[in-house]
């Protein structure tokens, strides 16, 4: 059953739409015409899409919109990993594929999710902790406040940074439930929710045949690539509507 986005989400996909590399990635997305086969073909889609980028950059360096074509490359990958799970998101959820009720936003802070932000933060001795994550997927009751949600961090590479995830959702385990490691550092999550806290990456490097990088997918409650491959330690990032579906019911 197809499904029409609010206004709120159709201003998503025309904030996505509007950056200027991601009509090209956007285009290519299109050509799969599965969004699915599209997710699981995310890192052919960025890859693919580098050169055309890197183009336009070299163009707004000349007219002086940008200093650095090098460091703004490394930014753009990020947010085009992000933007482009976000925008097939969109178009399955107007299949009908992703739950209706099934929200989405990179923010860490919601107006119409009131309670949100408590929920992504960790009470350390009076200080907080919050999560190495770049898409939450929720949902509301009657209230607007969330009442189940799922964290997904995004990582284009294993080399940097993955290991934050994996350690703050041992950090939030470890908080949550009774045990002597909470006590001694103070840790403190009071919360009626606990999320999921999932991991997703495209592999630039291959890291995923590395056994250290492969045991530290297993912290996760679900990891995810967006290359067509199959392994017993990460999905496709085909999966991740399902996975949605499944846990925000």
């Amino acid at each position: 059953m197809s499904y029409k986005l609010s206004e709120e989400e159709l201003s998503d996909v025309e904030k996505i739409l509007e950056s200027y590399y991601m009509v090209l990635v956007v285009s290519r997305i299109e050509a799969f015409s599965d969004y699915k086969k599209a997710l699981d073909n995310l890192h052919e889609i960025i890859t693919s899409s580098n050169v055309d980028v890197q183009k336009l950059l070299k163009a707004r360096k000349e007219e002086g919109l940008i200093k650095d074509t090098s460091q703004a490359s490394k930014s753009i990958v990020g947010k085009i990993f992000e933007y482009s799970i976000t925008y097939c998101f969109y178009k399955l959820k107007e299949q009908g594929i992703i739950y209706s009720k099934v929200l989405v936003t990179s923010k860490r802070k919601s107006k119409s999710a009131k309670n949100l932000e408590g929920l992504m933060t960790i009470n350390v001795a009076g200080d907080i902790q919050k999560p190495d994550a770049d898409l939450f997927f929720y949902t509301l009751d009657n209230s607007n406040n969330v009442n189940n949600f799922v964290i997904v961090s995004l990582k284009t590479s294993l080399r940097e940074r993955a290991g934050q995830t994996y350690r703050w959702k041992l950090l939030m385990e470890i908080a949550s439930s009774e045990n002597p490691v909470r006590e001694k550092y103070n840790l403190n999550y009071q919360q009626s929710i606990v999320p999921k806290v999932c991991f997703a990456t495209i592999n630039f490097y291959d890291e995923i045949k590395q056994p250290q990088h492969r045991g530290m997918l297993q912290f996760f409650d679900k990891s995810f690539i967006g290359k067509p491959i199959d392994e017993n330690f990460i999905s496709r990032l085909s999966s991740l509507p399902d996975f949605l579906n499944s846990i925000l019911r």
